[in-house]
């Protein structure tokens, strides 16, 4: 899974409507009669000698649609500053960027944990994450309220849906934000066997120290309030994923070749393991509502979803039968643990792999950092914020060092929060606002059956993930 987010962008302050005044008091009374006295907030701005008066609250669905009417063109149009927003080109780039990911780098390790057949399912993974990002479309479409996932949350099922997905957002940023520690700890180890460092009694050596060592370099990323350049930097993610295929290829006709072993077709024991890690590779729905709200065309999302789904599972499909044939059942959790470490094309790889998560790190913690420093009202700028980010920062550092699984703990992110994400909150909220469920149709069929493998993934992939992790320490 690969994020870009905005450091301005906080999942748990939403923005469920948005009206613009512009000295009528005819038009702010009948919004005022609309709203409850806690559930608007106005902000004003001055533009140029007028004053330009933002009134931000959450309305029921029939009232916002009243409210609209009742607003004059001429002010939303005179106030509003209109954009082009992205292009068909620029947003599928943006959804390729968020889908390819680390999680390519596991792909060959997932076919060795399910077997050949087991490909089969990764196929049908994808169509199904694709399917529940068209649902996510047609929620976004539900009202013009709706600008990111939790605010989903929030038409569905009111403030408590919307806590739910942003606490499940949090916690798989988060844990991809371990995940990326440990693999930055476990390809430097590679890249500098036998490194080690005494400070008077303290040795740190191998993993441990090169996951202290990206943090320092990190640290002063996760400071910085405008991201902007970390977020073209990170989307390195899609260059990174073509490159390890291509190491793939090179090493298989230059030096590894295919190992005669045929390896398994279906290992029943390894299924759960590789679902967990297909569903990983298809994750990025969280801003799935970000990319649909930005785009010029808006109709056409479904088709660059299509496309960038398609050239997704290529990209994988073909890592992960590449690493299968070359390395057989001894491939690692992280395929680029398995090239050689003398050749020019292993270097390759693994840099460029290395350069993606230093990115995206303080991109994944700039919404955790945000929320939990609106919730105490820290002041943007205090030293308090900075506290908080190396807290943060170095927490992440001793769960990395404690649990260096990465195939294990990318298992366990796909099993539970990645399905979540991915699976069950689409379906949920498609058919809580589209009232879908009242009648028998085969949408209702399919979207159940989706439902039922969903938490099947999730309760049997997400216990088998936690026996490894807890059997392993």
């Amino acid at each position: 899974m690969s994020l870009v987010i905005s450091s301005s962008l906080s999942l748990s302050k939403i923005r469920p409507f948005c009206t613009v005044h512009h000295g009528e008091n005819e038009d702010r009374d009948i919004l005022r009669e609309r709203m409850t006295r806690d559930e608007y907030q106005t902000v004003s701005m001055e533009e140029g000698n007028e004053d330009l008066c933002l009134t931000q609250g959450l309305l029921s669905k029939d009232n916002q649609d009243n409210a609209l009417q009742n607003i004059s063109s001429s002010h939303l149009e005179k106030h509003i500053p209109f954009n082009n927003g992205a292009s068909f080109s620029q947003t599928f780039l943006n959804l390729i960027n968020v889908v390819s990911g680390v999680g390519v780098l596991s792909m060959p390790y997932a076919v060795a944990q399910g077997g050949w057949l087991s490909l089969v399912i990764f196929l049908l993974v994808g169509l199904l994450c694709y399917y529940t990002g068209i649902l996510i479309q047609r929620c976004m479409r539900a009202h013009p309220s709706i600008h990111s996932y939790p605010d989903i949350g929030r038409y569905a099922f009111g403030p408590t849906g919307q806590n739910i997905i942003a606490a499940f957002m949090y916690i798989e940023l988060y844990l991809v934000a371990i995940s990326f520690l440990i693999l930055e700890g476990d390809n430097l180890d590679k890249l500098f066997p036998g490194s080690k460092v005494e400070f008077y009694s303290v040795t740190l050596e191998g993993k441990k120290l090169f996951i202290l060592l990206a943090a320092f370099i990190i640290l002063p990323t996760t400071w910085l309030r405008d991201l902007a350049v970390l977020a073209y930097v990170s989307a390195i993610g899609l260059v990174a994923s073509v490159v390890l295929t291509g190491s793939l290829v090179w090493a298989c006709i230059a030096d590894a070749g295919i190992q005669q072993t045929k390896g398994d077709m279906l290992n029943l024991q390894g299924l759960p393991t590789a679902l967990g890690l297909y569903f990983v590779c298809f994750t990025g729905h969280a801003v799935f509502p970000t990319i649909y709200s930005s785009m010029r065309n808006k109709n056409q999302f479904s088709k660059v979803l299509f496309i960038s789904t398609i050239l997704c599972t290529l990209n994988y499909g073909l890592t992960a039968v590449l690493g299968y044939l070359i390395y057989g059942n001894e491939v690692q959790s992280q395929v680029t643990l398995n090239l050689p470490s003398d050749k020019i094309y292993t270097k390759i790889a693994i840099y460029t792999t290395l350069i993606n998560p230093l990115a995206k790190y303080a991109l994944l913690i700039a919404p955790i950092t945000s929320a939990i420093e609106e919730r105490i009202s820290v002041i943007v700028k205090s030293s308090t914020s900075l506290v908080i980010r190396t807290l943060i920062l170095l927490s992440t550092v001793v769960l990395a060092s404690s649990i260096p699984f990465f195939g294990y703990l990318m298992s366990f992110i796909g099993s539970f929060l990645s399905v979540m994400a991915t699976v069950l909150f689409p379906c949920v909220c498609y058919l809580k606002i589209y009232g879908s469920f009242r009648a028998v149709s085969a949408e209702l069929v399919a979207i159940l059956f989706i439902l039922i493998i969903g938490v099947l993934v999730a309760v049997m992939g997400t216990y088998t993930s936690l026996q490894q992790i807890i059997g392993s320490l």
